[in-house]
């Protein structure tokens, strides 16, 4: 009888096995990859709009002579387009190694409509294998679209393919308040169903900031981390907030195995 492992037997295993290959392979030290949407890293990745993502400051909390950090998150993409986009993550694919580590956060642009002739980017909603074959106006031709927690699947399954450790982020929320709480959205609930599915670790970032932000008050978040124009992009101090929930959870959670990466 074939004997079956759960998800989290078989990350084990794949990450047992990364590390090992690593290790005979003499790599002098893994790389951290950050992929995501402009709320990770936006435009250029230096400021010049205002804006940041949090994607951006994320290596001032981490040891770089331990682990390289490399930002590879684009501006304006989904899920469905990232994965898709050979050079995006294709490429980073390429570079991934046994050891290496991925943390991903989309989200915000898979609400998009899945044909338009615009981008042309939404997802499916939900975690399902339901899927829909469209006609993509800008790629000419047909395409098979699926939903939000299967292009994470598909990420993550690639990553362990390459005996990499995959982390899944939620997506960080917008600044959008209602009675004094701000909104959540779904996605973070998809999220992290796609990382309990595919074995990977899961980082509830919409809650931690969300506990943040409650508790410094929707005057104090208006006026330190957003502009008047924009509720979903945040200045340099919004940013450095998120890299540093992100970081401190990595840090406290032994569990992910990245502690010693982390700046004390």
């Amino acid at each position: 009888m074939k004997r079956k492992y759960s998800p989290v037997m078989k990350l084990v295993f794949v990450l047992i096995l990364g590390f090992c290959c690593a290790f005979i392979n003499g790599k002098p030290r893994p790389t951290l990859f950050i992929i995501g949407d402009s709320t990770v890293k936006n435009g250029k990745g230096d400021g010049s709009n205002g804006q940041w993502g949090w994607g951006s400051f994320l290596a001032t909390y981490i040891d770089q002579e331990k682990i390289k950090v490399s930002n590879h998150a684009m501006g304006g993409t989904s899920t469905r387009t990232y994965y898709n986009n050979p050079k995006l993550w294709q490429h980073v694919l390429d570079s991934i190694q046994a050891g290496d580590v991925v943390i991903m956060q989309f989200g915000h642009n898979d609400a998009s409509p899945i044909v338009d002739s615009l981008r042309a980017r939404g997802s499916i909603k939900g975690n399902g294998d339901s899927f829909e074959e469209v006609y993509n106006p800008l790629l000419k031709q047909k395409e098979m679209v699926y939903s939000y927690g299967f292009y994470l699947r598909q990420f993550v399954k690639n990553i362990h393919d390459k005996g990499a450790l995959a982390i899944i982020c939620s997506p960080i929320p917008r600044n959008a308040w209602l009675d004094g709480q701000v909104r959540r959205s779904d996605y973070a609930t998809w999220a992290r169903q796609a990382a309990q599915q595919a074995g990977a670790f899961f980082i509830p970032l919409q809650d931690l900031v969300i506990a943040s932000y409650e508790k410094s008050g929707q005057a104090f978040v208006d006026s330190t981390y957003f502009t008047s124009k924009d509720a979903t992009h945040t200045i340099k101090e919004g940013a450095e907030l998120h890299a540093s929930i992100v970081a401190a959870y990595l840090r406290d959670h032994k569990e992910i195995g990245l502690q010693r990466y982390v700046k004390k």
